[in-house]
């Protein structure tokens, strides 16, 4: 048994889509990459790895996880997925059913979860937008896990704050994103900084 693993400090796996991934962004400029300058500041031990794919779908995110989980063992996963499903017009079941699985794997790794969001844009229709922005409350109720309801609040309106591409936020957006993912977030972070230094 590796004593190394169990002296390094906790880390938090983020696993999204474009909208993590900083997609139109320059690296250091994405809200992923503000988190880890929030966390040193607030001085908190963890580290923060960015596993993030442009165009990412829950069925993607499911077949990289294991491997992620078993190759950095994170305190806590953060789980940005679920837009390109929706994009894609998948039914709304299917994807509540994917990030279910996701949760519940990062669950059982030992990591606690924080599950992000998003809401359609307009076009795809109001109902099934509804069902969609609906099916995030009830995989978190189910499963447990914490939840940011909608990554894009207060910027999704501001087309001053979107790419042309009326998705994705810009450079000029990304803290307002980290603002959303912070007060849920944090709980988690001090558990396990807490967890960890009791170790």
């Amino acid at each position: 048994m590796s004593t190394v693993g169990a002296a390094a400090p906790p880390r938090v796996l983020v696993l999204g889509d474009s909208l993590s991934a900083g997609f139109g962004t320059a690296l250091d400029q994405g809200w992923v990459s503000l988190l880890k300058q929030r966390i040193d500041a607030e001085g908190l031990p963890h580290q923060v790895v960015n596993a993030s794919i442009s165009g990412e779908t829950t069925a993607g995110g499911r077949s990289r996880l294991p491997a992620l989980l078993a190759e950095h063992t994170p305190a806590v996963v953060v789980i940005e997925l679920g837009a390109n499903d929706g994009l894609r017009g998948f039914p709304p079941k299917r994807i509540a059913g994917a990030l279910t699985v996701l949760v519940e794997q990062a669950q059982a790794a030992g990591a606690r979860v924080l599950l992000i969001g998003v809401r359609l844009p307009p076009n795809y229709g109001s109902a099934y937008a509804e069902q969609f922005q609906q099916l995030y409350v009830e995989v978190a109720e189910d499963t447990g896990a914490a939840l940011v309801p909608r990554l894009l609040a207060g910027v999704a309106e501001d087309r001053a704050l979107m790419q042309a591409d009326g998705l994705h936020p810009t450079a000029a957006a990304q803290p307002q994103l980290l603002e959303n993912v912070w007060p849920q977030l944090l709980p988690l972070l001090e558990a396990t900084a807490q967890a960890d230094a009791g170790t």
